[in-house]
């Protein structure tokens, strides 16, 4: 996986380092790992957050810790849906399997 450091993601996102590291502070999933160097290094992930939590703050103008709360609802809400939609599709495997199992005991 890409990694980029504080300074690359400052350059893509347009968000200044120390403004970064105040929201590392405040927003519990946003923390990068630290390379060997000590040394922030983020993923793609971090980077979607970061921007997410941009437009939340900057255009939405949304407190730092609405912004966070906000993030928590959506993320919540997208996993909810993709464990309704990987339910759903055990379910029919399983109706699948089962109709298989049934059909072959007839034989």
């Amino acid at each position: 996986m890409a990694t980029m450091t504080i300074g690359e993601v400052e350059q893509l996102t347009g968000v200044k380092a120390h403004v970064l590291r105040y929201w590392e502070e405040h927003i519990p999933f946003l923390s990068p790992q630290k390379d060997g160097f000590g040394r922030r290094v983020y993923t793609s992930r971090d980077v979607q957050i970061i921007l997410r939590l941009k437009y939340l703050v900057v255009d939405r103008k949304f407190t730092v810790e609405g912004a966070a709360e906000q993030l928590m609802r959506e993320t919540t809400e997208t996993d909810n849906t993709k464990l309704k939609t990987d339910i759903n599709l055990l379910k029919n495997e399983l109706i699948d399997l089962y109709t298989k199992v049934k059909s072959q005991k007839e034989q």
